[in-house]
């Protein structure tokens, strides 16, 4: 089935969970004495509790990204000092599709990126836990926006996309390997694999990837729609996937939160984040904007 979305060299390692995808998916393509080129933003940075570093001993060397996208001339700031036996030696490029703040790399984007890691020696790891997202914005299939782009192994996301606790490795350089063995040694070989793979199974042998992951981005342009003129409500980053960053004013969070959960982003700029998801309904999209309309007036 993977073999079919992504080409007919695509190796696939069912795990857990993402993290236990993408710490997997860094330890197989990295040497020992090697360093990972991410955006800051990236959730292997921000929201894995160290366990690239923990679990893998890997070097994360971060530079801010814009969006969350990664460049050529952004991956050159910390891609350097090769051979100096005293820096960690940069050995991939891991990105996000679609990113931590909700924007989508485009396929020339993410061709520019590969390259350009290629060119310098490094592998490029994709955390596609919302790839279908970032598929479904492009209108493009999975193939495309990975093999095709030169993306050499990517965690591949189920769990945000409605599957109650499966995700991925899909291996496109036949070079990296290793993960049956580093599978087991991080605990993520499930006993019973075939009720993670019946998971996947059910997810993309069809389109109900694709039907799912852009009925949340639907859900997402509609709700910024219906709350982007209200006051004091600014939306900080383009809504391309299914994920809203907004500022709100002090106090209206609280207030919103008495009927709907989510987290807070910079806490000291005000700034939240709201992600719809394949159950996301019009009816909740419109009783959250009515729900912060009724807070923004107060």
């Amino acid at each position: 089935m993977v073999r079919g979305l992504f080409g007919d060299h695509a190796e696939t390692f069912p795990v857990f969970n993402g993290t236990g995808a993408n710490v997997l998916s860094l330890q197989a393509s990295i040497p020992r004495w090697g360093a990972v080129v991410c955006a800051a933003s990236a959730h292997i940075n921000t929201d894995e509790n160290g366990a690239p570093e923990r679990v893998a001993g890997i070097k994360l060397l971060t530079v801010d990204a814009p969006g969350g996208k990664l460049t050529p001339e952004l991956i050159d700031r910390q891609a350097w000092g090769f051979g100096d036996e005293h820096r960690a030696q940069p050995a991939v490029v891991s990105l996000t599709q679609s990113t931590e703040l909700g924007t989508v790399y485009s396929l020339e984007e993410l061709r520019a990126v590969c390259d350009h890691a290629h060119s310098l020696g490094l592998k490029v790891h994709m955390d596609g836990a919302r790839l279908s997202n970032g598929c479904a914005a492009l209108g493009v299939g999975l193939r495309e926006a990975t093999t095709d782009a030169g993306v050499d192994i990517v965690s591949l996301g189920g769990t945000k996309n409605g599957l109650l606790g499966a995700e991925a490795i899909v291996v496109l350089d036949p070079t990296i390997r290793g993960l049956d063995y580093l599978r087991k040694m991080d605990m993520q070989l499930a006993s019973k694999m075939r009720f993670v793979s019946a998971q996947l199974l059910a997810l993309f042998e069809g389109d109900l990837w694709l039907r799912s992951a852009g009925h949340a981005n639907d859900m997402a342009a509609r709700l910024a729609a219906g709350v982007r003129d209200l006051p004091g409500v600014q939306i900080t980053q383009p809504v391309e996937a299914n994920a809203v960053f907004v500022v709100l004013e002090p106090g209206v969070a609280d207030r919103l939160r008495k009927t709907f959960a989510f987290y807070d982003w910079d806490h000291a700029r005000g700034e939240v984040r709201w992600v719809c998801s394949f159950d996301t309904t019009e009816g909740d999209v419109a009783a959250m904007a009515d729900a912060l309309r009724r807070a923004v007036s107060r």
